[in-house]
């Protein structure tokens, strides 16, 4: 079972965000950028798929710059066999990099496909929904647990009401949760072998997808800094603050 993974490169989620002075976007400019966090633990289940026996090869893609390799070779160290690159200039959104990968899947016929729910940069989660309506595959979003079964997966989805546990036929589409998983750290030879692995490199345009942008960013801004806190001599005093300074009772 050949499994696909996708990846994106985003600003490391231990570093404070700066918007820029214009306010057109998040300012990246020598900020640590690192794998997004729910697609690393889709790259760790399908790590876990290949010692179990259940996958025999792991494709890493992403969707990005030159600069988007680090993101691959990183998955590569934590033991995906191959990656690939799709060079685009300019971030597609998530509709754009659904028709991407779509074509990927077209050429690399995996059996499963796993993304993380959403990415910690822009929290669309849609990509994996809009690739599973693409290909016309079931999908299982939001993942806490899999266990796989001949040609179908049993799946452990965290839902606004609990846990909802369904079961799909593969071909599928997988976006994973946080709780799905704790992902493996790479051991520095993993990382020195990373570093000399090719990274198949393919350009955007060459798949022909319309990548036209369907929205447009008008302004971006920090949210209002927290006021400090008071404390309250007593229950009374705090119903008082509440009714007549916050307003919420």
């Amino acid at each position: 079972m050949k499994v696909l993974v996708a990846v994106k490169r985003v600003v490391d989620y231990n570093v404070r965000i700066r918007v820029k002075s214009d306010g057109s976007g998040v300012d990246t400019d020598n900020v640590v950028m690192s794998m997004n966090p729910f697609d690393e633990n889709g790259l760790e289940e399908a790590l876990r798929m290949k010692q179990a026996g259940v996958a025999t090869e792991i494709v890493a893609v992403t969707v990005g710059t030159e600069q988007s390799q680090d993101t691959l070779r990183s998955a590569l160290a934590m033991g995906a066999d191959r990656a690939i690159l799709i060079n685009a200039e300019e971030a597609p959104e998530p509709l754009g990099i659904a028709k991407l990968l779509s074509k990927v899947v077209e050429q690399e016929q995996p059996q499963v496909v796993i993304l993380g729910k959403q990415a910690i940069d822009d929290d669309s989660n849609q990509t994996g929904q809009m690739l599973a309506a693409l290909l016309n595959w079931p999908q299982g979003t939001f993942a806490s647990k899999a266990e796989f079964e001949g040609d179908s997966v049993n799946l452990t989805r965290e839902t606004d009401a609990g846990l909802e546990t369904i079961k799909i036929n593969l071909p599928a589409i997988i976006t994973t949760d946080l709780r799905l998983n704790e992902p493996r750290l790479p051991k520095l030879p993993d990382i020195m072998k990373a570093k000399k692995k090719p990274i198949d490199m393919v350009e955007a345009a060459s798949f022909g997808v319309d990548l036209t942008p369907r929205l447009e960013v008008v302004s971006v801004s920090a949210p209002e800094a927290r006021k400090p806190g008071v404390i309250v001599a007593n229950a009374a005093e705090l119903i008082d603050k509440l009714k007549n300074e916050a307003g919420v009772l």
